[in-house]
């Protein structure tokens, strides 16, 4: 558990939930689920106590719920996004053991970039003074975002209200912002894997064996891209409701279009992230398609030669299968060059069958 009392002139952490919350700042409450899950009673009397207001049962579940698309809901005293993330790293287990890790190996042979990719959900709760999110365990999306801004604030870089999130809001959209530039960062790396396995699939003389891997990986893409589809709804319905929020220093028209501004530069971020997505998946299908092209016309090169061979043969043994009939009178077998004299038929209608298909271009490759 991670606690910030955020304000212009300080920003301060502590390990316990707060009891009270001073003027001019906003609290952010940032617990792993596992912590959630046994600190509910605590947490809604913090709530209660703090807003007046506590979390409905229904989002209790969806914020325990590890497997839950990205969506946007609201009550009357607070907002709720639910927001998967794509990042590098462990991914959560199943509901049967809530609170650990599915360690994934970046090491094995066969482990591929999109195999790494983290899709958990975290859950924002955005009260008028307070930001109550629940993360995976060793959430690095919240750990990084809290040592960027503890750091900077205490280099003295924090000296103008546009590098302090200035309400809850504003804190759940950096939030989001630096979830979906996560996927941003890698980009290299997966573009990288799916490069490699385009130019085995590519290469003339080699024999691509990795089709698991590489069906994994496509499913993988379409399954990020239902994520990221997800994603922009929730934040569109979030910047649709942008309007009816009430939350206390919200009323000046100019924090309200800062939020604007800040929810259409997270959908462009996302929108980066499909654009990535969708390329990706239509390369790989590109390079499948291309492959078995190349295949199909290996295929037809062999036959062709093999159909070349044996209608260049064709003849030849016909020829030899009528010296070879069991006659008594065959007046040509009995001359004394008879044996020569057939060779160079023979020669010769081979050498005019090979001249007459490289004419017609059925030898050699394509031109």
């Amino acid at each position: 558990m991670r606690v910030f009392s955020i304000a212009t002139e300080a920003i301060l952490e502590t390990d316990q939930l707060p009891q009270a919350i001073a003027p001019g700042c906003f609290v952010w409450v940032a617990l792993a689920r596992r912590e959630f899950e046994l600190m509910q009673s605590e947490v809604q009397a913090m709530l209660q106590s703090l807003c007046e207001a506590q979390l409905v049962d229904l989002h209790i579940t969806d914020m325990l719920n590890n497997q839950l698309p990205s969506h946007y809901d609201y009550t009357s005293q607070y907002d709720m996004l639910v927001f998967r993330r794509l990042a590098a790293g462990s991914t959560e287990s199943d509901l049967s053991r809530p609170g650990e890790f599915l360690h994934l190996s970046q090491t094995k042979a066969g482990v591929n970039a999109l195999r790494r990719i983290d899709t958990s959900p975290v859950a924002f709760a955005v009260f008028d003074r307070l930001l109550l999110t629940v993360h995976p365990v060793d959430c690095a999306v919240r750990d990084s975002f809290a040592s960027r801004m503890l750091a900077a604030f205490h280099a003295n870089l924090l000296t103008s209200n546009a590098r302090v999130p200035h309400s809850p809001a504003d804190l759940m959209l950096r939030i989001v912002s630096q979830m979906v530039d996560g996927y941003l960062n890698l980009r290299r790396d997966i573009t990288r894997q799916l490069d490699q396995w385009q130019s085995q699939l590519l290469r003339p003389d080699g024999r691509f064996s990795d089709w698991g891997a590489l069906l994994d990986a496509r499913l993988m893409l379409h399954h990020l891209d239902e994520i990221c589809e997800d994603q922009r709804a929730a934040i569109q319905d979030w910047t649709d409701g942008l309007e009816a929020l009430k939350h206390e220093g919200l009323h000046s028209e100019r924090a309200l279009e800062l939020l604007k501004v800040r929810s259409r530069d997270v959908l462009e971020h996302i929108e980066r992230v499909v654009h990535h997505v969708r390329r990706l998946e239509q390369s790989a299908e590109t390079s499948v398609q291309m492959h078995f092209s190349a295949q199909s016309n290996r295929t037809n090169a062999v036959m062709r030669t093999l159909t070349v061979l044996t209608a260049v043969f064709l003849p030849l043994n016909l020829i030899t299968g009528f010296f070879g009939m069991n006659f008594e009178h065959f007046a040509f077998i009995h001359l004394e060059h008879g044996l020569e004299a057939t060779l160079l038929l023979m020669a010769a209608v081979g050498a005019g069958l090979m001249l007459f298909f490289w004419r017609k271009r059925y030898l050699g490759g394509n031109r």
